[in-house]
């Protein structure tokens, strides 16, 4: 039986590591995490990034899924890799679908107050997390959060505000958490919901997110 590719982008700053917990059949699918690469530019075009990202889908009829700003950047990226099916988890398939918040960010151009410097130089900071629960919530973002090159992060955070999809692509389906705050369910239009799952529930919901997978891709 020939296994089915499937190509993983991570959140925003996150690194491949926050798939971790995934359980899929490896007899049915051949995995592949992507990394994010450095951008050529602060101003490059997000489809250009999408477009040299998409280069490392080498295999034919492939799955997309992606996280967050992963999400985004699969929807980018299947304008040219033409894939099987398009997954997002925790994301938005189009700009109506972005929170007030950051369309407000967007207009006021607040998001360049964002303190990309903590994230770059996490360990400089970690010192100030005081506390067992801010101590652990530090562990798990040094661990998760590992791309920290400034343009990187200053270009991504630019291009989810900024994001031009008017129209939800076609063949999507996208999971969502009935408690996510970044991206509230309420304005998320026909997601399969995971009852209590957060932003970052690809960590601690991942059984039955891959239970959703393996069933969307039994279809």
């Amino acid at each position: 039986m020939k296994k089915t590719p499937i190509y993983f982008v991570p959140g925003l700053a996150a690194g491949p590591e926050i798939f971790e917990n995934l359980d899929l059949d490896p007899d049915k699918y051949t995995l592949h995490f992507l990394e994010w690469i450095k951008p050529l530019a602060l101003e490059e075009d997000i489809g250009n990034y999408a477009y040299r990202l998409s280069n490392k889908v080498t295999e034919k009829e492939a799955v997309l899924i992606g996280v967050s700003f992963g999400g985004i950047m699969v929807q980018e990226m299947a304008k040219f890799v033409n894939p099987k099916k398009v997954i997002i988890i925790s994301s938005i398939k189009n700009e109506n679908e972005l929170p007030k918040k950051f369309k407000l960010a967007k207009f006021t151009k607040v998001y360049k107050l964002f303190p990309t410097k903590v994230v770059e130089n996490f360990e400089d900071y970690a010192q100030y997390f005081l506390g067992k629960s801010l101590k652990k919530k530090a562990t798990l973002y040094k661990k998760y959060l590992s791309v920290r090159d400034k343009m990187y992060l200053e270009w991504a955070i630019y291009n989810v505000l900024k994001w031009k999809q008017v129209n939800t692509l076609k063949n999507i389906v996208h999971i969502h958490g009935t408690k996510d705050t970044v991206f509230p369910i309420k304005r998320i239009k026909n997601p399969i919901k995971i009852k209590e799952g957060n932003h970052v529930m690809i960590l601690t919901k991942a059984k039955k997110i891959s239970k959703i997978i393996a069933d969307i891709l039994t279809c």
